[in-house]
């Protein structure tokens, strides 16, 4: 990658839904760089629409960015596929469900589904991220991946805690992984938000490969009870989502779940 390319990735980075909006002289300091170099990039990036400019000469995040990430979920055929299936979680069992890939060492959300009404659960939306250590999801797709990588990810990025559940060290979430390996789903005993927890498991590509994880997130008072039945439901689940994303083009199967909610 060119040093240009990755200092305007350096630049994207800097959004957020704390920070969604930064001008020259901020982001030039956030990052170390030259404000001559900062306003080069920033203005050749609002002329790809990757950035927009506001009426107060700052800058947000452009349109184009969410045209091709709609092109991108779009594409993803697992995640059309998977849709289905989640949809009929939610039916089942009125609780929120989520579709998520690996991106470095952290989890990205592609897909979230909750029942209506529902008890919103705020830190998780499709395009968030949350570090994979902590998350369900994420330890599915960590287990699954070549554990020098994850080291090497996880060292660099660091593991922070985010409620005093989370796993913060490899030598215990090595552990934590090969217990994953072993019996083919992972749970987050309220490790990335206290009174939450979530079960998760494998999404399969047609060559075997993890492409993906799937999860419930529940409260914890309705999950604890209920634990070994929500994890039969999601492995099933991913199992059916494994198939549909192994097949070739036609119908999907028809889907029944084999655990029903109580």
């Amino acid at each position: 990658m060119s040093r240009t390319m990755k200092k305007a990735m350096r630049v994207l980075d800097l959004f957020s839904l704390q920070r969604p909006e930064w001008g020259v002289s901020e982001a030039a300091k956030a990052l170390g760089f030259p404000k001559s170099t900062t306003s080069e990039l920033m203005s050749d990036l609002a002329d790809q629409r990757l950035l927009s400019r506001s009426t107060k000469g700052k800058y947000r995040l452009g349109w184009r960015l969410f045209e091709l990430s709609q092109t991108l979920l779009d594409t993803t055929e697992f995640r059309i596929e998977a849709r289905r299936v989640m949809e009929k979680l939610v039916e089942c069992w009125r609780e929120t469900v989520h579709l998520a890939v690996l991106d470095g060492g952290q989890a990205v959300y592609v897909e979230k589904l909750e029942p209506t009404p529902t008890a919103k659960i705020p830190i998780t939306r499709a395009g968030a991220r949350l570090p994979a250590q902590c998350s369900g999801v994420g330890k599915i797709l960590l287990a699954h991946s070549e554990w020098e990588h994850v080291a090497e990810r996880l060292e660099d990025q660091g593991m922070p805690a985010l409620t005093p559940n989370t796993i913060t060290t490899l030598d215990v979430l090595a552990e934590e992984l090969e217990r994953v390996r072993e019996r083919g789903y992972a749970y987050d005993h309220e490790e990335i938000m206290i009174g939450l927890c979530c079960v998760a498991a494998p999404v399969h590509g047609p060559g075997g490969e993890v492409i993906a994880a799937v999860s419930f997130s529940v409260p914890a008072y309705r999950f604890v009870p209920n634990e070994d039945n929500y994890t039969a439901a999601i492995v099933d689940a991913a199992r059916h989502i494994s198939e549909d994303a192994g097949a070739k083009l036609g119908e999907y199967p028809d889907y029944k779940m084999e655990v029903q909610g109580t």
